[in-house]
Order: C-alpha cells, then sequence, then structure tokens
C-alpha cells in the first residue's frame, strides 16, 4: 500500500462542507445499522450469523470504517494524509484473515463490500445533497467512497491470502512430521494427535509406494487425494535415480491391483497394505525388495513386492541361509567347481519341478538323459537324504534363488 493511495489522492483534491462533514458523522451510527441489515438480507453467507453480540461487533467496525473515511477527507490537507487508513486497512486485512480462518471464500466478504458501499453511498450522498453541495463535489465524493472500499477490499484480499499461505504452510509441516512418525513406527496415541494437528483423516490402511523422485507429481495427480509424501532421502537406484516415498489410503484388496495399474511405466515399487498405525512394516519391505536388487518389470509393470514373499522372507537372515547352502551342498564340495554349479542347478530344478525329467529338462534346456545321468550323481553323492524330509526342506530353501539375487547386490 503505498502512501499516496488512489483514496488519499482523490480526498487531498475533495473541499467537503464542514457542516455537510459534521452532518455525516452524526449519521454514523445509523449508517452501519442499515448496513449490517442490508449485509445481512442481501449476502447468503452472513444470513443468520450478524446477530446479537457479533452485529453489534460488525456495526462498531462498520462505523470505524465509514469514520476513518470522514477523517480522511478532514484531513486531506494535513502533511500526512494517509496516516487515516493506517488502523481501517489493518482492521479490513483482519477481517479476510478470520474469514480464512473460518473456511470461507472471499466471495462472501466482497459481496458484503459492495453491499455496505451501496447503502453507504445512498445515505450519505442524500446528506450530501442536503447539505447545499455542488454536483462536482457529490461526483468527486462518489469517487472518493468508491475508491476507499476498493483499497478496504484489496486489504481484506491480501489478509485472505496471507492466512491461506501460512495455515498451508502450517499444514505441510504437520503431514510431513505425521509422514516421519508413521514411517519411524511411533505409537499409535502419537499418531493419532499428529493426523489429528495435520487435519489428515486416517484411512484403513497405507500402502507405501517408492519411485524415481521425477515421476512423483505425474503420480500423485493421479493417487488419492489424502497420500502423504515423505520428504526422506533414500539411497539412489543404480541407475541414479532419487527416489520419493508416498503413503497411499485404502489401495487394499481389489484396489491394489487397480493402483499398480496407475503406476505402471513410473517404476514404482509397491509395499504391502498395512493398517495405517502400522505402514512402518510396508516402507520396511519396499526399501528391503530394493536392497535385495529386485526391479519393476522391463515392459513397466511397478515391482508388487506381495509376489516376491519367499525371496523377501529368506532375506530376512542372509547369513543364515549362506550357511545353510553352504552345509547341503557339502558334498559337492570336493568336485571342480564348474560341475558342482550344473549339479547344484539340476538339484534346484528338480526340487522345484517334484522330480518331473521333462520339466526339468525344458527348465534347463538339456536332453532328458542329461538330466537322468546329473541325478544319477547326485543320488551317489547325497544317497537316502535325498528322500529324507528334512534333508529336502533344507536343499528347497537353500538353493530356492540363486546366490547373486539375495541380499548384499546393489539394486539395479
Amino acid at each position: 500500500m503505498s502512501e499516496r493511495s488512489e483514496a488519499t489522492r482523490r480526498a487531498a483534491g475533495l473541499e467537503l462542507d464542514v457542516r455537510v462533514a459534521a452532518a455525516l458523522r452524526d449519521r454514523l451510527p445509523l449508517l452501519a445499522e442499515r448496513t449490517i441489515t442490508a449485509i445481512t438480507a442481501e449476502v447468503p453467507s452472513y444470513s443468520g450469523t450478524l446477530t446479537g453480540q457479533m452485529r453489534e461487533k460488525i456495526e462498531t467496525a462498520v462505523q470505524l470504517a465509514l469514520g476513518t473515511f470522514l477523517q480522511l477527507i478532514e484531513r486531506s490537507q494535513c502533511a500526512d494524509p494517509s496516516t487515516p487508513l493506517v488502523g481501517a486497512l489493518e482492521a479490513a486485512y483482519a477481517l479476510g484473515s478470520g474469514e480464512a480462518r473460518s473456511g470461507r471464500s472471499m466471495d462472501a466478504l466482497l459481496a458484503a463490500y459492495r453491499v455496505g458501499a451501496r447503502v453507504s453511498w445512498r445515505e450519505m450522498s442524500t446528506t450530501t445533497v442536503q447539505g447545499g453541495s455542488s454536483a462536482a463535489t457529490v461526483a468527486e465524493f462518489a469517487e472518493l467512497m468508491f475508491a476507499y472500499i476498493d483499497e478496504l477490499s484489496a486489504a481484506s484480499v491480501a489478509g485472505h491470502a496471507d492466512e491461506l499461505a501460512s495455515v498451508g504452510r502450517a499444514r505441510r509441516r504437520n503431514l510431513e512430521r505425521l509422514t516421519q512418525r508413521l514411517l519411524a513406527g511411533e505409537p499409535e496415541e502419537v499418531l493419532l494427535r499428529s493426523a489429528d494437528r495435520a487435519d489428515w483423516p486416517p484411512p484403513q490402511t497405507l500402502t507405501v509406494v517408492l519411485l524415481p523422485r521425477a515421476n512423483l507429481r505425474a503420480a500423485l495427480a493421479l493417487l488419492h487425494p489424502h497420500t502423504l509424501e515423505s520428504g526422506e532421502e533414500l539411497p539412489a537406484t543404480a541407475a541414479g535415480e532419487d527416489l520419493a516415498v508416498l503413503l497411499v489410503p485404502d489401495t487394499h484388496g481389489d484396489r491394489r491391483r487397480q493402483l499398480a495399474r496407475v503406476l505402471r511405466g513410473r517404476r514404482a515399487v509397491l509395499g504391502p497394505a498395512r493398517p495405517w498405525t502400522r505402514v512402518a512394516s510396508s516402507y520396511q519391505r519396499a526399501t528391503r525388495a530394493l536392497s535385495l536388487g529386485l526391479h519393476p518389470a522391463d515392459d513397466g509393470a511397478a515391482l508388487d513386492t506381495e509376489q516376491h514373499l519367499a525371496e523377501l522372507a529368506l532375506s530376512t537372515d542372509p547369513e543364515g541361509i549362506a550357511d545353510l547352502r553352504a552345509r547341503v551342498l557339502a558334498p559337492l564340495a570336493s568336485l571342480p567347481p564348474a560341475t558342482a554349479d550344473r549339479l547344484a542347478e539340476t538339484l534346484r530344478s528338480w526340487l522345484l519341478h517334484h522330480g518331473r525329467r521333462d520339466d526339468v529338462a525344458a527348465d534347463l534346456f538339456v536332453h532328458p538323459q542329461t538330466v537322468r545321468y546329473r541325478m544319477g550323481k547326485l543320488r551317489e553323492l547325497y544317497g537316502d537324504r535325498l528322500t529324507d524330509p528334512g534333508t529336502v526342506l533344507d536343499l528347497t530353501l537353500a538353493l530356492a534363488f540363486p546366490p547373486r539375487d539375495r541380499a548384499g547386490d546393489s539394486p539395479s
């Protein structure tokens, strides 16, 4: 707001008779009452709300605004004619802020300003004309009145916008704190308070989604509006992509397939759906999948960790699996490495295909007779242990996945 605003500039050129100014001031209480009555009748948002003490408070505010207007005229020849505007503009700014805090747009308040300007001008012009003011003075008076209302309106709009911006920043901070507490697995009572403070409605479940930050904005536009976003930095993928963390509400059951379709082509990793207060476990599973070297399919399909549960379960103790593998493959230790690898590969396929020779041959791209020969060598090495349920279980677990696919390899 410049010191020489439009209202003060026009006031400087207005010559209003002292008696007219006094008559206008005497009518301020009645004018304020009529203005409030008109606003209540014509602006639906304020219908029924401007009653009792609230009405008295608003009438006082209207009198203050109109009184400042008259003071502006009376001091138009002073060295600092803008001074009377300060209090009125601050009050208008506060009024706009209050509307934002009440959850209302500026539409109702601007409509109230328009109604107030019309009623005020009708009353003031009548008094001005009855006081003998010239037509030129009345015209200048009208221009000043509406310039003044415009400046009050602008101050209210600024207050409304600043309040929304402030509230938006505060809510974003609260949502970020909530997200970090969810990922950290903090107690339920802490999460409930944090959700309430962030004005975030708790869903039934949350699902963690990891995806390259470059794909974040486009993905968010397609997801639930209450999706949470974490600012936490994750290690970059082997492709050098910075990863973002999203917590998507209520994508359990059939909705999970819809989520996977929405995220197709965005190199996303989906954790499991979990009760919203336990979403930390979804986050842990998704990040573990990355640490294992699992990655979205080449065709763009999202990596759904629900399709890799066995591998994820076995990854919880990689040293234990390595020890188990070394123990159950001990009979092959004396063989040349290449021979041992071929026999271990054949044994794995034989276990997974329940001994069906043709299926094993197709899996290994070898002749069924080759499978028969290799299995003969393995029976020589293992003896009756290949029919022992305990040994079969240990072999199945140890050989379930090739060593290169387990923990410790870089994500791709």
